[in-house]
């Protein structure tokens, strides 16, 4: 059947489909953003909780059914990208007379999974008891209402926000009689102007007030003295210090420490006797301090920590200060004080932490002192030896570069603490086991001492001798009875011979660090009787032998480093099960042989796997992700483990992981001769940040859901027999900054994402199948095809010429009358048929509320 088309049968049918076409688009594009809201279970049930704790007498909450999307519920704004609640707003309108409904009450529950959380209004309800504490987690909140919703204690964080043009904050706070703490640094606030306050409704509740880095002037300061009569702590960044602190009898705490204050402490600080803290650290306070601080008499039985380095004060040390019977930290660095030193501090006897850097003084020191990072080098200096009541001693990066006088090691039988650390001191250290000492901790990190290592004293605890050039073997430990030894750390020496088998004598043990020597045989079986120890580094020795199964008694290892040696064996299946608290377990750079233990998975808290350059043969293990501390529950190492440092490939460069380590999920088994498929199992290891199976002989394809593993940062699974293409989810590693995935048997296209084509061509050379940039510019098959229909030569030009010029001169008339037939032939007829005009204009609205 033949058709035959005009050119103004074109331009109608085009009309036609403009209109219908533009109509559709609105449809489609109201239908795209409604599907596209959909709430996240985990909010959701956030929010049932929430509602759980809620007293709803007027069913406000009605809409709020777990069968119904919660970006429906009443009160309730989700992003259209994402389905985030953004917005939570559930303020009672108490303005409205005819409001029948009542206001919430009951207790506000934690919403903790409302992380994208910017708007939360619960204004003018009826709740109970304090402020909630989970508001402090919402990192997104920009606004928070709570005004009227009968919480009490009031504490506000809005650090950082900026309030500059709040003319009238002050007037504002002074309308929170609830208000207990009020942190406001950093919000570039606008002056106070006294003049426009009134103080009549002051708070009187107000105890901390921070308003550092915030350059208000001198009228601030009045302003403070009238909001409350409880202030215990300000923290202020100021120039100056009027006479206005008489009125706060109640401070404790006061903060002024990096501003441009000048003059002296003002007398009205004899006034808060409460004082507990002052810190007024870099400053240009020029005063006697002699007579500053008679200024403080009043606070002389309270004050535990003045703070006054980094000011110009000067004269002598000022006497006075010995009635600060309650003085606990005392700073005086870098003055321009001049003069002797105090004979004895004994009245300020709960004083533990005195600093004196960088001044003039003269004279005997008192029983501690701390000269840590100050110049007196070079010599060791020769007053020292003068004192006999000294108990602590710290002279770390001070600049000597001397020997130490014998008569120093005999200069005290109170020395409890040394530290000589990160200085040039060269020559022996002497046998303090046959002098008269009391050490507690001896710190020479970062010399010179060379010579064999002398036994210690009996009652020694802590021992930080790395880093120097200690040589020979380490039998005199054997002669050493140090019941109580808590850290011993000898690594980076010259050290060599095998490791003494009497470890029974240091039970107490918890940190041993003997890497970078030279030591060589056997590890010890008595190391198992370290039953107290966490970290145990063995690492760049020439160690040999097995590990002996005596290690499994030491249950309390957090670290086990013993790379770089030449062990053997196969890797020990006590590991797992006796070693479960393990962080870190380091085995590169060795000779251990056979396949990988199950029984690894069963150490749930491990972050670092390191198996690398070794002689591992068989599978991977399909029980990695049993390990939760790499899957999806994140294991919390405390605060108060200190790891050190482990050295770890990261991102292709051997570097040293030192706090960091507790974030860190790695796992490193390069090098081996691990051979069959890659298990679909380690695309569960949601926590992994970096994942190195280089230079073994896996075969088959990658696992089709890798891009899980959302958290990588480097990948390398190069020079293996990886076959088959790269699954479209790499696209979702967004994060991963080093990639290599050379030298395998990968083909098809490289997947297109803004990630994987920021590699160089080099992550992807070597798989002679692979194409698509960044390797090749495109793929076989990507070029145009012309068409069959269109003949070569010059009939096929000559006919091209001959459309050319039709179209030229009637295609565009008849299209412009194709346009006007059509768009009349719909709208007219909705200007002449009203009901039609009626029901199109309400269906647009329909669509414009969907859309808001």
């Amino acid at each position: 059947m033949l058709f035959i088309i005009t050119s103004g049968t074109i331009s109608s049918i085009f009309a036609v489909l403009f209109v219908l076409l533009t109509t559709s688009a609105i449809c489609c594009l109201s239908a795209g953003i409604s599907s596209n809201i959909r709430c996240l279970e985990t909010e959701k049930n956030d929010l049932l909780q929430f509602k759980q704790g809620l007293v709803d007498n007027s069913n406000v909450l009605g809409s709020w059914k777990s069968k119904k999307d919660c970006c429906q519920w009443r009160g309730i704004t989700c992003s259209n990208q994402t389905g985030h609640v953004t917005m939570l707003d559930l303020h009672y309108n108490s303005s409205d007379i005819y409001n029948l409904e009542t206001p919430l009450s009951g207790v506000i529950a934690p919403l903790l999974e409302l992380r994208y959380l910017n708007y939360l209004d619960l204004s003018f309800n009826n709740f109970e008891g304090k402020i909630p504490d989970f508001i402090g987690s919402l990192n997104q909140l920009k606004q928070l209402k709570l005004a009227g919703a009968s919480l009490t204690d009031l504490y506000l964080n809005m650090s950082s926000l900026n309030f500059s043009k709040v003319v009238n904050w002050p007037h504002s706070i002074s309308r929170l009689p609830s208000l207990v703490e009020l942190q406001l640094s950093s919000c570039s606030l606008p002056n106070v102007n006294l003049r426009s306050l009134s103080f009549v409704n002051s708070s009187t509740s107000l105890e901390v007030l921070e308003l550092s880095d915030n350059f208000l002037n001198s009228s601030i300061f009045y302003w403070m003295a009238n909001i409350s009569t409880s202030l215990v702590h300000i923290g202020l960044l100021q120039g100056l210090i009027p006479d206005v602190f008489s009125n706060m009898v109640s401070l404790t705490s006061l903060d002024l420490s990096y501003n441009q204050l000048e003059g002296g402490i003002p007398k009205s600080f004899r006034n808060p006797c409460r004082l507990e803290s002052l810190n007024l650290w870099e400053n240009k306070l020029s005063d006697k301090l002699q007579d500053s601080i008679e200024n403080l008499s009043c606070a002389q039985d309270t004050l535990e920590s003045l703070q006054l380095s980094g000011n110009p004060f000067w004269g002598p040390f000022p006497d006075n200060l010995t009635r600060f019977s309650s003085l606990k930290e005392l700073y005086i660095d870098g003055t321009n004080m001049s003069g002797p030193l105090p004979k004895s501090f004994q009245p300020l006897y709960q004083l533990r932490s005195l600093s004196l850097v960088s001044n003039q003084f003269s004279g005997p020191l008192p029983d501690f002192t701390d000269m840590s990072s100050s110049n007196v080098g070079p010599e060791f200096p020769k007053w020292i030896q003068t004192q006999r009541k000294l108990t602590a001693l710290g002279m770390s990066n001070a600049g000597i570069s001397g020997s130490v006088p014998n008569e120093f090691w005999d200069l005290s039988s109170n020395l409890l603490e040394l530290n000589l650390s990160m200085n040039q001191i060269h020559g022996k250290f002497p046998n303090l086991s046959s002098k008269n000492c009391t050490f507690f901790t001896i710190d020479l990190t970062s010399n010179q001492f060379s010579g064999p290592l002398p036994p210690f004293p009996s009652n020694i605890s802590n021992v930080f001798l790395s880093k120097n050039m200690f040589s020979g073997p380490l039998s005199s430990l054997c002669a050493t009875q140090a019941p109580e030894l808590y850290n011993l750390d000898l690594s980076e020496n010259l050290l060599s011979g095998e490791l003494p088998d009497c470890w029974m004598q240091y039970q107490a043990l918890h940190s041993l660090n003997l890497a970078k020597n030279n030591f060589s045989g056997k590890v010890p079986s008595s190391l198992g009787q370290l039953t107290y120890v966490v970290l145990l580094r063995l690492h760049d020795n020439n160690l040999s032998g097995e590990l002996p199964p005596s290690l499994k008694n030491c249950t309390e290892l957090r670290v086990v480093d013993i790379g770089a040696n030449k062990l053997s064996g196969n890797i020990p299946a006590w590991i797992g099960p006796s070693l479960t608290n393990l962080l870190v377990l380091r085995l590169r750079s060795n000779e251990f042989y056979g396949s990988i233990p199950l029984s690894l998975c069963s150490l749930p808290a491990l972050h670092v796997l390191d198996l690398s350059q070794n002689n591992i043969s068989g599978a991977l293990p399909h029980c990695l992700p049993n390990i939760t501390a790499l899957s999806s529950v994140s294991t919390k190492v405390e605060d108060n483990w200190i790891l050190g440092f482990v050295q770890l490939v990261w991102k292709g460069i051997e570097i040293e992981f030192g706090e960091n380590l507790k974030h860190l999920r790695s796992i490193d088994i390069s090098n081996n001769n691990l051979n069959g498929d890659i298990p679909q199992s380690i695309t569960s290891l949601l926590k992994l940040i970096s994942l190195n199976l280089s230079r073994n002989g896996f075969t088959g394809v990658l696992p089709s859901n890798f891009g899980q593993l959302e958290m990588l940062e480097s990948l390398d699974l190069s020079r293996n027999q990886i076959s088959g293409r790269i699954p479209p989810s790499f696209s979702s590693l967004h994060y991963l900054s080093v990639l290599d995935l050379s030298h395998n048997n990968l083909s098809e296209r490289i997947p297109l994402s803004t990630q994987l084509q920021t590699f160089n061509a080099s992550a992807f050379m070597g798989n002679l199948g692979l194409c698509g940039p960044p390797l090749t510019p495109e793929c076989p098959g990507d070029g145009a095809t012309q068409d069959p229909a269109v003949p070569n030569g010059d009939g096929g030009d000559k006919t091209k010429q001959e459309d050319d010029g039709l179209i030229s001169f009637g295609f565009y008339v008849s299209t412009v009358l194709g346009l006007i037939i059509g768009f009349w032939g719909v709208c007219g007829t909705l200007l002449l048929k009203s009901s039609w005009r009626y029901a199109y204009f309400r269906y647009l609205d329909n669509i414009k509320d969907r859309i808001m």
